[in-house]
């Protein structure tokens, strides 16, 4: 049937070019338009198959160059053109090759009388001019001065005629021959006339499609950097920012403002950022350093403009490119193991650090006459108050503490209870509104009371009255004793009174032992100061924090305020307030007061623009020029209740998630003061979109230059003369980290819990990167209690790699604090494994405030092939554990790096497999071929039905060439490791499950940590290899926190799936730059056939004939 059918619509086309009967041609033509107004875009794909383009085509040049062209055939014709035509990719060549360009202009020529005929032509002109090729040949044969002849100043008559020729004319200046001579002949100032002509008359807003025509005409000249000379030239800018800046807000005029404020970015004049140079404020002579280039202040050439608009280009992130061509399909490359990058006998070194291999442990040996519990209560007991002295190093620990009763609350509630409840753990709030400020909606429980109401500190009235030096309290100094510190003793003895009356709910925490940690920190900058919400700690927000929903029309006013500077620069103040390499700047009194000087601080520049606005830069990763994403700075000197508006306007990914419910954190001292110590969600009119800044060429290299992005947000601060500290996200910094362990390695029952914390090596910064090791003391130092201690499986986890992934911390913390709990999970955990756990492996990345490098600017999860011990000293001795683990039988059971992740929300994991990297890059090489244990895909499965934030449906299994020198594919092919992971966690939130639409808090990712344990746990009770006696542990245990193992593994897969949609789209810019934005194929399609279909319901609407062409008001330049 497919062949006769074939073969009908052959003769048919055949008979259309060969006949010459009237009849015949409009009965076929009547046919095709019968058939091709039905079903779907496949049967137009057909005929042009068939060869029904060239058919038409050539009917068209045929009648036209009859002596009388008979329009009854010529219209039919036209309009089934124009509906073939935008479908077929090849319509504009094969139209030159037959002519039918010429024609079609002639037909144009003699019919601007004839608003019927006309309107027919200048539909198969647009399509014509969507081809590239014959775009540009229409324009060299005068189809650009035609149309100005058709395209009139305001009038009421013919203005169907009129949009369809400004169409045209927006088609053929995406060619961009046709826009040079557009520019070239000062059609750049006719377009301006005719745009503020029709936005003056069109006071009902009855043509706004012309005037959207005439501004996408300008928008595609603006492509071109003549074009935008001309458009500033004509004052192109202040002209559109006056006709647009009432109708912001107008719905019926969505289409012109879109269009409007496209041109307007577009000839915003490109700039170079506002810094001395490209290059970090902080520099690292390192070992193997390249010195950076000199610091000048940038000159205005190196910023010259290209011809075309700048391609976004996002940096290197876990999931960057997953195209097909960046699968790995060598099956040797995949299959391989490599050998060892170093000699066989360093390995010997890493027996140091797996001393559980051969401790004898014979202080386990009960002495005549003591009591086995004694120990126990004592440590149970005991509150224990930490000195300011480093801890050693040691197999066992003596000391626990009590920081905080929590930990004993957490302790009774088994995970496992949690498992069972599924649902979030902490209260929910309304969702905020678009437009609210969230700031105002704060639970409040009055002054100088805590979270439970009770009374914490009495320091209401010492806030009021301005008792305390704010700026001195909120990052008081690194040095041994605060009363010996630099400053006036009255403020040192100020800060030693308020650490006396610290409250001892926050688990974990000690500022005395961070104080003293923080002290032997080193930083490339010499910090002398900490953070005070380092110092005074953080506690998990009481209640949920809802995803912020989006203001609509947000990015297009603060667009529109980039512009106002630019054209009413009298309104900027333009002052610069803070900056990291103009130290010397004086602070005015009547501003903000801006710092980054302290660990993991960023934040290089601050300008404030008006009296409640401040742009602000980032400093780029040490040694480097790039990778602006993390900051981390303190303001001061605020009012309350008055909106302040920040701007970050050096960003570098094209996307983020502050466009899809993300918000900054804040750490009010105030509100830390007051009981209520805790980093919080907030901001609001939240948006992220490209900037007008640009990469200077000479940093560029030749390549395409870098375009920067925005983010803004506003903030009302809860209290005046406050001091608050705002974060990309949560931080967690490297003297948090050694002071947790130090607290979590005192607090541990050294008879039960093994836990030991040492030194992997030391960074290049002069900084210990610690390593610890956690599992169940052995029962005694029997020798068959000993060889099963000793034969206990490995599980390897390493965080931190990149230091802005912040979140992978506070997942590393819930896991550790897990760990070493009393919860019959975690003891279970720590009777079957031993732990390796590398919590930061770049320590001199978190401590500078870098946001993905080394101090050298290297990413250190790209050097996992041949690390340098020189170079890379934590990514070479994590590796050489693992060859040491792999060398002795012992490689980890499964490996996983904790990352944090920008663009998708949820948590899940990134793993190996050859057959899925092969079947998705369709490799000749059959994946059928090959074996593999698909086992890897166990533990994602797990946590998909143990953790609430945890999504299957984003893990990725493909082994990508651009990762081909990450931890997870380097342990995977070198040390045979079939479940090495990377696990990502959003920084923003959930999209599914019960925490769905909330963003994470500290509890949250401290929970998917512990979740994390649960599924070795679970992963290891599926597993062939486990002992019966596990088996029948954990079945006892599971059933008494619910009914089955199978049970808590089905609990998710019972209920309703949602099916996983992408995260979001490719960029949620409500305006697109492109030069092709807004004219996608599809939307051609539709648009046209629209248009058609109209006519034909209303063929004279609007249609009143001229006097004669082009006898109306001149539009031509």
């Amino acid at each position: 049937m497919a062949e006769q059918g074939g073969s009908g619509l052959q003769v048919l086309l055949h008979t259309l070019q060969s006949s010459s009967d009237k009849a015949s041609i409009l009965t076929i033509l009547q046919v095709l338009g019968d058939l091709l107004s039905v079903g779907t875009d496949r049967r137009i794909c057909y005929l042009i198959s068939k060869g029904g383009s060239e058919a038409l085509l050539q009917t068209l040049v045929d009648t036209a160059r009859t002596a009388s062209p008979d329009y009854d055939i010529l219209l039919p014709l036209f309009r089934l053109l124009a509906k073939v035509g935008l479908r077929d990719k090849k319509f504009g060549q094969k139209a030159l090759d037959l002519e039918a360009l010429d024609v079609t202009l002639i037909l144009t020529r003699k019919n601007l009388s004839h608003s019927r005929n006309l309107l027919h032509c200048l539909w198969a002109l647009r399509v014509f001019a969507f081809s590239v090729t014959s775009g540009a040949m229409l324009g060299i044969n005068g189809a650009m001065e035609l149309l100005f002849k058709v395209i009139t100043p305001y009038t009421r008559k013919r203005t169907r005629i009129i949009r369809a020729a400004a169409e045209v004319l927006a088609a053929l200046l995406r060619s961009k021959s046709n826009s040079r001579r557009a520019v070239n002949r000062g059609y750049v100032t006719s377009l301006l006339r005719l745009h503020q002509d029709w936005h003056s008359h069109d006071t009902d807003n009855s043509y706004v499609l012309i005037r959207r025509a005439l501004l996408l005409c300008l928008r595609h000249i603006a492509t071109l950097q003549s074009g935008r000379e001309a458009f500033l030239a004509a004052q192109g800018m202040e002209i559109l920012f006056s006709t647009t800046q009432n109708s912001l807000d107008d719905e019926s005029l969505e289409p012109v403002t879109a269009a409007a404020l496209q041109v307007l970015r577009q000839c915003h004049p490109r700039s170079p950022l506002p810094l001395v140079t490209a290059s970090s404020a902080y520099a690292f002579p390192g070992p193997g350093h390249v010195p950076s280039e000199p610091r000048r202040v940038l000159a205005e050439e190196d910023f010259e403009d290209d011809e075309d608009e700048e391609e976004d280009k996002d940096s290197d992130a876990e999931d960057g490119k997953e195209e097909d061509e960046d699968l790995e399909t060598d099956v040797n490359k995949l299959i391989s193991k490599p050998g060892l990058d170093r000699p066989e006998e360093e390995l010997a070194q890493y027996e140091a650090m797996c001393l559980e291999l051969s401790c004898g442990f014979e202080d386990l040996e009960p002495t005549p006459g003591e009591d086995p519990n004694s120990a126990e209560t004592e440590y149970a007991n005991r509150q224990h108050i930490p000195t300011a002295a480093s801890p050693g190093q040691r197999c066992v620990n003596g000391d626990q503490g009590s920081w905080g009763p929590e930990r004993e609350d957490a302790a009774q509630t088994s995970l496992l209870s949690a498992v069972k409840r599924r649902r979030p753990s902490v209260p929910l709030v309304s969702p905020k509104g678009p437009g609210t400020n969230p700031d105002q909606n704060a639970q409040s429980n009055g002054p100088g009371m805590g979270s439970s109401g009770n009374e914490v500190l009495d320091l209401e009235a010492g806030l009021k009255e301005g008792a305390w030096d704010m700026d001195v309290i909120s990052c008081p100094r690194t040095s041994a004793s605060l009363s010996g510190s630099a400053g006036s003793p009255e403020t040192a003895d100020a800060v030693d009174e308020l650490l006396r009356t610290h409250p001892r709910h926050i688990p974990f925490h000690d500022p005395y032992v961070y104080r003293a940690k923080a002290g032997g920190t080193r930083s490339v900058a010499d910090f002398k100061g900490m953070a005070f919400p380092d110092l005074w700690g953080h506690r998990a927000s009481p209640r949920a924090e809802p995803m912020l929903e989006r203001k609509i029309g947000i990015q297009r006013i603060k667009i529109f305020e980039d512009i106002r500077r630019l054209v009413q620069p009298s309104e900027v103040i333009n002052r610069v307030v803070f900056s990291l390499d103009e130290p010397w700047q004086d602070t005015a009194s009547d501003c903000l007061r801006f710092s980054s000087k302290f660990e993991s601080g960023n934040l290089r520049k601050a300008i404030q623009v008006r009296e409640f606005e401040y742009d602000l830069l980032v400093n780029t990763d040490v040694n480097s020029t790039q990778y602006q994403q993390w900051f981390n700075f303190k303001v001061s000197g605020m009012r309350a209740a008055v909106p302040y508006r920040f701007n970050i306007i050096n960003f570098e990914k094209p996307n983020s998630q502050f466009n899809y419910g993300m918000q900054p954190t804040m750490y009010s001292v105030k509100e830390a003061l007051l009981g209520r110590p805790s980093w919080m969600r907030t901001g609001y009119e939240i948006c992220y979109y490209k900037n007008h800044y640009r990469e200077r060429a000479a940093v560029a290299g030749g390549a395409a230059r870098r375009c920067y992005y925005t983010l803004t947000f506003a903030i009302t601060f809860p209290h005046h003369g406050d001091a608050c500290y705002l974060a990309y996200h949560y931080p967690y910094t490297y003297t948090a980290l050694m002071t947790h362990l130090y607290i979590l390695e005192k607090s541990v029952n050294r008879r039960k819990v093994y836990f030991r914390q040492e030194a992997l090596c030391q960074t290049l910064g002069g900084n210990l990167c610690p390593l610890v090791t956690i599992t169940a003391m052995p029962e005694s130092a029997r020798a068959d209690h000993l060889e099963q201690f000793r034969r206990r499986p490995y599980q390897v986890i390493t965080a931190r790699v990149h230091p802005g992934e912040s979140n992978a911390s506070w997942v590393m913390k819930g896991a550790l604090e897990f760990l070493v709990s009393s919860d019959p999970v975690a003891t279970l955990l720590r009777e079957n494994f031993i732990f390796k756990i590398i919590p930061m492996l770049n320590p001199d990345g978190v401590i500078n405030g870098n946001h993905r490098c080394s101090l050298r600017g290297e990413d250190l999860n790209r050097h996992w092939l041949t690390p340098s011990a020189r170079l890379q000293p934590t990514i070479y001795h994590a590796k050489g554990l693992l060859y040491y683990l792999d060398s002795a039988g012992r490689s980890p059971v499964v490996f996983c790096d904790f990352h944090g992740h920008s663009q998708k929300k949820n948590v899940f994991v990134y793993g190996c497999s050859i057959k899925e990297t092969l079947w998705q890059a369709e490799s000749p090489v059959g994946a059928s071929t090959v074996l593999e244990d698909v086992g890897y895909r166990t533990l994602p499965k797990i946590l998909d039905k143990l953790a609430p934030a945890f999504t299957m449906s984003s893990c990725s299994f493909l082994v990508e060439k651009s990762r081909a020198s990450t931890a997870r594919v380097v342990v995977w092919r070198e040390m045979g490791v079939s479940r090495s992971y990377t696990m990502e966690s959003s920084y923003c939130g959930c999209s599914q499950g019960p925490y769905q639409g909330l963003q994470f808090g500290t509890r949250e990712l401290e929970e998917m940590g512990a979740m994390f344990c649960l599924g070795l746990l679970v992963l290891e009770l599926k597993s062939v290899s486990c002992s019966r006696q596990l088996l029948s542990r954990a079945a006892t245990l599971l059933n008494a926190a619910d009914e089955a193992v199978d049970h808590h593994l089905r609990r998710r897969s019972g209920g309703g799936v949602t099916p996983e949609l992408d995260d979001e789209p490719p960029c949620m810019e409500e305006i697109d730059y492109g030069a092709d934005s807004g004219s996608d194929q599809e939307g051609r399609c539709s648009e046209l056939d629209r248009q058609i279909r109209e006519w034909a319901s209303h063929p004279d609407e609007g249609e009143e004939e001229e006097e004669g062409p082009g006898r109306g008001r001149g539009a031509g330049p």
